[in-house]
């Protein structure tokens, strides 16, 4: 099988590890700079290129992993890859609705899943109330699109939330207001899913003094085992948001574990450092079995 791996970072872990796996499984892999990409829309013949006039074809399938600050110009790619009838390891549309917190929890709050209550306003004119939405301090303000851990804030007090969400208006930002899990204690479950199966799953712990569970941020991992509830709704949610793959991220609330996001892109390292297991051969698996179908 030809596979092309859609990303901007050869040397990234994760880009290696599942190069390193498609190759050991005989299949011709193949790097291609997302941002070098580009197209031809056309109702007759569209196409894509890359590396000064490179016409990319006869290809089988795709695994995009688009950074964040690529989302608009690698769904563009993605999406003409999907056109001229390539299947790729998660489409565009789908990639674009998982980069969105809101969008998210929107559409997991339709299908009824349990998440942090969360509230969202244009105009600082809201500020009080959208903190009242969600209930009493401590609360998280978060940036509608950042990732990683960054933008994220706890504010212990109403007036320290009004203070930074009226900061991250005045720099023209998107923010939300959500509920803060204090039985969590800085501790979140990342479910690596995997089209019908959590292939693995870790429990991140944030450093003392930190609330935020981000490997990136200093937390460690530990292997963990998730509860029947646990697995369901992780394949459930990913399903729901079109993924075949995703990183799902939960926390244990006395109300039930609640979803905080879903990542369409997740890391690799920090998770198969943690359980031990090949992560990136359950994905070029899945390819195999897909691709057959």
């Amino acid at each position: 099988m030809k596979i092309i791996l859609l990303a901007s970072n050869p040397k990234l872990y994760s880009n290696r590890r599942i190069i390193e796996a498609a190759r050991s499984r005989g299949h011709e892999v193949s790097f291609v700079n997302v941002g070098e990409c580009y197209v031809k829309v056309d109702s007759n013949s569209s196409e894509i290129y890359f590396d000064e006039g490179k016409k990319i074809e006869k290809i089988n399938y795709v695994i995009p992993r688009i950074k964040p600050a690529m989302t608009f110009y690698g769904s563009v790619i993605v999406r003409q890859f999907e056109t001229i009838g390539v299947k790729c390891l998660n489409g565009a549309d789908a990639i674009i609705n998982s980069r969105d917190k809101l969008s998210t929890l929107q559409i997991l709050a339709k299908h009824k899943f349990n998440i942090p209550t969360t509230s969202f306003a244009n105009s600082s004119y809201e500020t009080k109330d959208i903190i009242k939405l969600v209930g009493s301090s401590p609360l998280v303000i978060k940036l509608l699109e950042g990732t990683k851990g960054v933008g994220v804030v706890l504010a212990e007090t109403n007036k320290a939330a009004e203070s930074v969400i009226n900061a991250f208006r005045s720099l023209k930002a998107d923010i939300l207001v959500q509920q803060y899990i204090k039985e969590s204690k800085g501790q979140d479950i990342r479910c690596f899913v995997v089209g019908d199966e959590v292939v693995a799953s870790m429990q991140r712990m944030a450093q003392e003094g930190e609330f935020r569970a981000n490997i990136h941020l200093g937390a460690k991992a530990y292997a963990v085992d998730i509860t029947e509830e646990e697995r369901i709704m992780a394949i459930k949610a990913a399903k729901i948001m079109n993924l075949d793959v995703a990183g799902v991220d939960m926390v244990r609330s006395n109300s039930g574990s609640k979803i905080l996001e879903i990542n369409s892109s997740p890391g690799l390292e920090g998770i198969e450092g943690a359980t031990g297991i090949n992560v990136a051969n359950k994905m070029i698996e899945f390819i195999e079995k897909n691709f057959s179908k």
